[in-house]
């Protein structure tokens, strides 16, 4: 926007839209925050339930030291 072009006389209406706009993204932002930790907490599970089928099939082994049986094991 040219700042010459600028009607001062709309300034009061530009603050109401930045304003409700700026409302608008902090809603957002904090949906997109719940959904994400709702994400992650499903995550945890379905690698939780994934470490059980593996060990149920044994396809792994306890406390072998790598990487997510091991960090798994220790939260449980």
């Amino acid at each position: 926007m040219d700042h010459k072009s600028f009607d001062p006389t709309h300034s009061a209406e530009l603050l109401q839209h930045i304003e409700k706009q700026k409302e608008i993204l902090k809603e957002t932002h904090q949906s997109m925050l719940h959904e994400l930790q709702k994400l992650q907490v499903e995550e945890e599970m379905l690698m939780r339930k994934m470490y059980e089928i593996m060990m149920a099939a044994g396809c792994t082994k306890k406390n072998d030291g790598s990487g997510a049986e091991h960090s798994n094991t220790q939260s449980q």
